[in-house]
């Protein structure tokens, strides 16, 4: 899978791009993760990516012809299933969305900044906005990190364990149950019984009960 990040801060994302399962995975050629530096498609001198926003509102609004550039650029490259664009007014990123993105060859993620982006970038350039709750950040590259992050992992052999990940958290619209490791007992703090019984079916019975009642308890909107 190929994921292109278009952003004016390219290193905010040098490190977490380049650790744990997302540095693994491209080592393994299985995603390729390359960041594009929004000012170098500009045609102005200083390499000027903003201005100010028609109607006088405050803050200072991404301009888009380094945008249409860089995204131009890349398509004469390669065909893109997605071109999404990072904004707190998107749809929610769910695991849902995560599983589906995860099965597309290339995408494009705009990190949005400052106001914002002039709006007919997101009309006549973007395919899809994602945002990752319901608040807002400096700019849109820890949103991209974090949808980078979702999909990849969902990627055969991105883990060590494959189905590790189809047992994570609202995989089935349900939280994943407790989880215990070595010692069996600690300062008198003892793992179920069950999950030592060695019983398959048995096990599996308490862990989506387990799932269920945590779900119930702590996020019963995803029951609905």
């Amino acid at each position: 899978m190929r994921i292109d990040i278009i952003t004016v801060l390219p290193e905010m994302l040098e490190s977490p791009l380049n650790c744990s399962i997302l540095k693994r995975a491209q080592d393994k050629g299985l995603a390729e993760i390359v960041v594009h530096n929004l000012r170098d498609y500009t045609i102005n001198k200083h390499r000027k990516v903003d201005d100010y926003p028609f109607g006088g509102e405050a803050g200072m609004v991404m301009t888009v012809q380094p945008v249409d550039a860089c995204i131009s650029h890349l398509k004469s490259q390669r065909e893109y299933d997605e071109v999404i664009f990072t904004s707190p007014d998107g749809e929610t990123l769910t695991q849902p969305m995560a599983n589906s993105l995860s099965m597309l060859d290339s995408i494009i993620i705009l990190c949005g900044h400052y106001k914002g982006v002039d709006y007919r970038i997101r009309e006549h350039l973007v395919t899809k906005e994602i945002s990752i709750g319901d608040y807002v950040l400096t700019g849109g590259e820890l949103p991209a990190v974090v949808i980078a992050d979702s999909i990849v992992r969902l990627i055969p052999g991105a883990i060590g364990d494959e189905q590790s990940a189809l047992s994570d958290s609202f995989q089935d619209n349900l939280l994943a149950p407790p989880v215990y490791t070595r010692p069996a007992e600690y300062n008198g703090w003892k793992v179920p019984d069950i999950l030592l019984s060695g019983h398959e079916a048995k096990i599996a019975e308490w862990r989506h009960e387990q799932a269920l009642e945590r779900t119930r308890r702590l996020r019963p909107d995803l029951l609905v």
